[in-house]
C-alpha cells in the first residue's frame, strides 16, 4: 500500500463507533457474515476453506502471524463502512482535511528566492475541496504520486501562498522523501 493511502486507512479506522472483532472466532464470524461462504473467506485471506471452518468453530485460536494479519486486515477493511462513508463525506463537503507531515518539500521559485528543497514539520487543515479530490483520486484508483500531487497543491496554496497574500510567483511545489504523513478529518 502506498503511503497517503495508508494515511487514509488509518484516520478511517480512528473513525469507527465501536471496535472491530478481536478473538479470531470472532473475527472468521465476522468475515462470513460479509463474504457468505467459507470459500470466499478462505480465499480472502489465502487459506483453506477447512482452516477458515476450524477457525469458525473455535477448533483453531491462534493462527500463524502472517494469517493472523491478513484476518484482521480483512475485517478493518470491511467494518463500518458507513461511518467511514459519512466521515469522508463531512470532509469532503464542510470539515476538510488536516495534514501533518514531515517531508522534503521541494518547488519552483521566482528569479532572487531559493528554490532548493528542505525537510520540514508541517500540520496544516486544507480546505473540503482538497478533501474531495483526493478520496476521488483514491476511489478512481490513482497511485501515491497522484495523491501526493494534490496535498502538495493544497499545501502550497494554503500554506505556502497564505490563500494568495505571498508567494504568488511559488509554482509546482512537490512533496518528497516523506519521513511520515498523518491525516485527520
Amino acid at each position: 500500500m502506498a503511503e497517503i493511502d495508508d494515511a487514509i486507512e488509518r484516520a478511517d479506522r480512528e473513525a469507527f463507533t465501536r471496535q472491530p472483532p478481536k478473538t479470531v472466532k470472532g473475527q472468521i464470524g465476522y468475515l462470513l457474515k460479509q463474504l457468505k461462504t467459507t470459500r470466499a473467506v478462505a480465499e480472502e485471506i489465502g487459506v483453506s476453506q477447512r482452516s477458515v471452518e476450524r477457525y469458525r468453530k473455535g477448533e483453531r485460536k491462534h493462527p500463524p502471524k502472517a494469517i493472523a494479519e491478513r484476518i484482521d486486515a480483512a475485517v478493518q477493511q470491511r467494518w463500518q463502512p458507513q461511518v467511514r462513508k459519512r466521515r469522508q463525506q463531512q470532509a469532503a463537503t464542510t470539515g476538510g482535511i488536516t495534514v501533518e507531515t514531515r517531508a522534503r518539500f521541494g518547488y519552483t521559485a521566482p528569479v532572487g528566492t531559493t528554490d532548493d528543497g528542505r525537510f520540514r514539520r508541517l500540520t496544516v487543515h486544507l480546505p473540503p475541496a482538497y478533501a474531495q479530490r483526493l478520496f476521488d483520486a483514491r476511489n478512481t484508483g490513482a497511485g501515491d504520486q497522484q495523491m501526493r500531487q494534490i496535498i502538495a497543491e493544497g499545501l502550497k496554496e494554503i500554506y505556502f501562498q497564505d490563500g494568495g497574500s505571498r508567494a504568488t510567483g511559488l509554482s509546482d511545489v512537490t512533496l518528497n522523501d516523506i519521513d511520515y504523513l498523518d491525516l485527520d478529518y
